[in-house]
């Protein structure tokens, strides 16, 4: 048998603490509870505490030699590994359904293991092992992507020394197999680093134990960490260091709070105050006659990568010149079947071909084409120079009419979006090219500069389903969120139509869906509402709707006004034009009803509120015009309508199509309406 010759200069322990006192105090700590027979549901818990256990796969880089001031083995050892055990309490804090948190563990961490084997210059196989380890103290935050039960924690650790023994075994050189192998060398490695400071990062993943019907929930949480080399250098000297990943579990509890009272019996519950409410007017015109000035935005929008006018706008032979009219405008298919205010839209995608009548009917006239795009100047200049081809080849107007410039933006861009969809639509928005003239016969009214908008055209159009027709159902409640609710809507007969599900508070459904061909009729609303709890609450209300047609012998006026990107102050150029132009045409006693809207850019409850500005904007200007005169016999409806797209004038796939839809649209109707 092999003497062991010790260099220990004193008794270190091993381990700081054992590990049954380790589990008894956490059985301490838990304690036995006692479960009350009660349907008590219990929120889960935000502070866990309990044990965390594992085992770190320890690897040795670098290399030593002198183990101790007494000891320098003949040869140097270089890469090895081996195993050993942590075991920590551990404390952790995190709320349900968040994403940061914090955790804190201290321990035993044991980084032992062996270096490979080395020949000494006696052709003798040397062995050194080493149980090192330390006491570790490990903060770190908690990190839920997906505020889930996975997550992923990071931070420092802060080691101190607990045990720096090795074992130095040297054998026989295997020639000569009857020799006497030295004596093991055991001691304490010098120059030893009491305090390592380094940095461990981990993922883990928690599975409940228990059910929140109870008080005190168990969690286990497997773990995989790595505890790279950086600043895990044992000793003072030479280069040895560590790098450690570590695998385990951590078994945690906490305590709940209560959510809900004990079931008792003879209980009553009372469900939840939801408000659910139906406004049906009492005559839902199902077509008005509107006589529209429709404004007419001086851009023309060109497709990314593309110098051509877009297959958006209606293009025309020279044969067709002298055949083209307004009133073509109000009978003719459009071009871009949109589903919602086609003809308007109509009107604008024959913006060249009014611009080249007029410009053929006042032969005075000039204009300037601004062309912008990100591109550059050459590729805006492209842009403006495809507009002035078309109207000099086509129109016959003389190019000395017609100047063109490239910019790198617009003078007004549409702005900023904030979120990377939004700057997409914008960048389109500004890719244009701007119809600017000093010339009143083919600018608004009282207008002049190159801002301004070309003359309106008037139409006579056909609205369905106007907005104050619609019936609007409501489902407030102080009480419960709800996930989303439906409707089911039952006439006398019993036939039943579903609408939904919803996720706003309020709806707006034209009469026509409801009624059909039908004039009028009494119907019984139920609402379903699903809550984020998964309860399920029915409101069930009756109406009565009236569809009315109105008289044909009068007719309503519209004129809207379009504002610029996230605006609510109404453009120069407008309030003249209202107070001159759309203040006279109100009749006495006559009703106005402005309603606001936005495009799709933007938050959605941003947008509703800047519609809402927007309205109030124009009434405002209105008003006043209206009380400089003396008037105070008309009256105002307001309506901010946002972004809400089964209300929106147009739709919102172009540019053109957005640019309209930052509008209030106004609706002069007679008090004989």
């Amino acid at each position: 048998m092999k003497n062991k010759i010790n260099l220990k200069k004193g008794s270190h322990s091993a381990w700081s603490l054992s590990l049954k006192s380790l589990f008894v105090s956490a059985l301490i700590v838990i304690g036995i509870q006692a479960v009350q027979a009660q349907e008590v549901q219990y929120s889960a818990p935000t502070w866990y505490f309990g044990i965390a256990a594992g085992a770190n796969i320890n690897f040795y880089e670098g290399s030593t030699n002198q183990l101790s001031t007494d000891f320098t083995p003949p040869t140097t050892f270089h890469k090895g590994n081996g195993f050993g055990l942590f075991l920590a309490p551990s404390i952790e804090f995190y709320k349900p359904d968040t994403r940061f948190g914090f955790i804190l563990q201290a321990g035993l961490d044991s980084r032992k293991g062996n270096f490979d084997k080395q020949v000494t210059d006696c052709n003798c196989p040397a062995d050194l092992t080493t149980d090192l380890s330390y006491i570790t103290v490990e903060p770190s935050l908690r990190y839920a992507p997906f505020k889930s039960n996975l997550y992923f924690y990071g931070g420092p650790r802060i080691a101190f020394i607990q045990n720096k023994e090795f074992t130095y075994q040297q054998g026989v050189n295997p020639n000569f197999p009857n020799q006497m192998a030295p004596a093991d060398v055991e001691g304490d490695f010098s120059a030893v680093e009491k305090t390592i400071i380094s940095a461990q990062i981990g993922a883990g993943y928690d599975i409940p134990l228990s059910s929140n019907s109870e008080k005190t929930q168990f969690t286990l949480s497997p773990f995989i960490a790595f505890h790279p080399y950086f600043g895990q250098n044992p000793r003072s000297i030479e280069t040895w260091n560590l790098t450690t990943i570590r695998a385990g579990v951590v078994l945690k509890f906490g305590q709940g709070q209560r959510m809900d009272t004990p079931v008792q019996v003879a209980t009553v519950v009372v469900p939840p105050k939801v408000d659910f409410t139906v406004d049906a007017p009492l005559n839902i015109p199902e077509k008005r006659s509107v006589r529209e000035i429709f404004p007419l935005r001086n851009y023309v929008y060109f497709d990314l990568g593309s110098t051509e006018i877009s297959n958006r706008y209606k293009l025309l032979d020279k044969g067709e010149v002298k055949a083209f009219s307004r009133e073509q405008l109000e009978t003719e298919p459009p071009l871009i079947q949109s589903g919602r205010s086609a003809r308007q839209m109509n009107v604008y995608y024959n913006v060249i071909n009014i611009l080249g009548d007029r410009m053929v009917k006042y032969p005075s006239t000039s204009i300037n084409l601004v062309g912008s795009s990100k591109q550059g100047r050459e590729d805006a200049e492209a842009m403006a120079g495809s507009v002035k081809s078309y109207l000099v080849d086509v129109f016959g107007i003389n190019a000395t009419r017609i100047s063109i410039k490239g910019q790198f933006k617009p003078e007004k861009p549409e702005g900023n979006g904030g979120v990377q969809a939004d700057m997409v639509l914008l960048r389109e928005g500004d890719r244009r090219v701007s119809i600017e003239s000093n010339s009143s016969e083919l600018l608004m009214e009282f207008q002049s500069g190159p801002n301004t908008p070309l003359k309106p055209i008037e139409i006579v159009a056909i609205q369905e389903a106007p907005i104050d027709s619609y019936v609007t159902f409501s489902a407030k409640s102080d009480e419960v969120k709800f996930k989303t609710w439906s409707l089911e809507i039952s006439d006398a007969e019993g036939v039943t139509q579903k609408f939904g599900p919803y996720t706003r508070e309020s709806v707006s459904i034209s009469g026509k869906s409801i009624l059909g061909t039908r004039p009028e009729g009494t119907y019984n609303v139920k609402m379903i509402g699903q809550t984020e709890s998964g309860d399920i609450i029915v409101k069930e209300t009756s109406t009565h709707m009236v569809l009315w047609t109105p008289s044909e012998i009068e007719e309503g006026i519209r004129y809207s006004i379009i504002f610029e990107f996230d605006q609510s102050t109404a453009p120069s150029i407008y309030k003249e034009y209202l107070s001159n132009i759309v203040s006279p045409k109100i009749p006495e006693n006559g009703t106005v009803i402005i309603h606001g809207h936005t495009d799709i850019i933007g938050e959605r409850d941003y947008n509703k509120k800047l519609s809402t500005q927007r309205a109030n904007e124009v009434k405002d200007i209105l008003k006043n015009s209206l009380l400089k005169v003396g008037r105070n016999d008309v009256t105002f409806k307001i309506l901010g309508l946002g972004e809400a797209e089964n209300v929106s004038p147009f739709e919102n796939k172009y540019p053109e199509e957005r640019a309209y839809n930052r509008t209030v649209i106004i609706d002069i109707i007679p008090n004989k309406i």
